[in-house]
């Protein structure tokens, strides 16, 4: 169950990273960050499509672990846009949300993984 919620808010936010990206670059003329972003944010939903079909438990997690990195990764992007005020208080608070969330389910799910190892 936990899987498929995660699968769902990680493609979810993904549409709204590619959402951002393009406001970022149209409206804002923002190139680098926006890209370092959108390369991060759609890589959250990639790797645990990719620890769905996962060889062993072991690389269920890793893949889960290197999710977790790029979504760690995406919140410092979105911290630094909302800093350098490319995106306004709102718009960050709103997405601040989801990738919360999504750290959050990770973490949840990963530490679950490793205690069923054993």
């Amino acid at each position: 169950m936990k899987d498929n919620l995660i699968k769902i808010k990680s493609f979810d936010f993904a549409l709204r990273i590619i959402k951002l990206y393009k406001y970022i670059t149209e409206e804002k003329r923002e190139y680098i960050l926006s890209k370092q972003l959108l390369r991060s944010g759609t890589s959250i939903g990639a790797n645990i499509r990719e620890a769905e079909h996962a060889e062993s438990k072991a690389d269920f997690i890793h893949k889960l672990s290197i999710s977790l990195k790029e979504a760690n990764e995406t919140e410092y992007w979105l911290e630094l846009l909302f800093k350098s005020k490319f995106i306004t208080d709102n718009e960050f608070e709103s997405i601040s949300k989801d990738i919360s969330e999504i750290l959050k389910l990770l973490i949840s799910i990963i530490k679950t993984s490793k205690k069923n190892m054993r």
